[in-house]
């Protein structure tokens, strides 16, 4: 196994496709580890699974409902997020979104199979980033 690999450091994880799950974004740093992957475990009970392109739509629903994610927050290693980030996201935060139409795209080969018992396939398969 290669400790430089994010992925394989947390088992090799899968995506929602089935494949292995590919890195969401360096830059910024994103994942509950601060890896650059949408990895999930059992400490993560924020299920922060879902590799996202940041909108201005979502980033403006998220600041309405009391997440404010374009402010930077140096103290939890956030760099605040502008239109066109990679960013792993909480699946209920995601399927929230969904809900309310202001669902940002989905990079499905970084999004950690776990999103799947919070959001079914076909709707991620409907918001995928091309």
């Amino acid at each position: 196994m290669a400790f430089d690999d994010p992925v394989e450091r947390h088992g090799g994880a899968r995506n929602v496709l089935g494949g292995r799950l590919a890195a969401c974004s360096f830059e910024p740093l994103t994942g509950f580890h601060r890896d650059g992957c949408c990895n999930t475990g059992p400490e993560d009970r924020g299920l922060h699974s879902v590799c996202i392109v940041a909108n201005e739509a979502f980033l403006a629903f998220s600041r309405l409902v009391g997440n404010d994610l374009s402010t930077p927050r140096p103290e939890y290693l956030f760099p605040g997020l502008k239109p066109g980030d990679r960013w792993c996201l909480c699946a209920a935060r995601w399927r929230e979104a969904w809900e309310a139409g202001a669902a940002p795209l989905v990079v499905l080969a970084a999004t950690h199979e776990a999103t799947l018992a919070i959001v079914p396939l076909e709707v991620l398969l409907a918001h995928a980033a091309r």
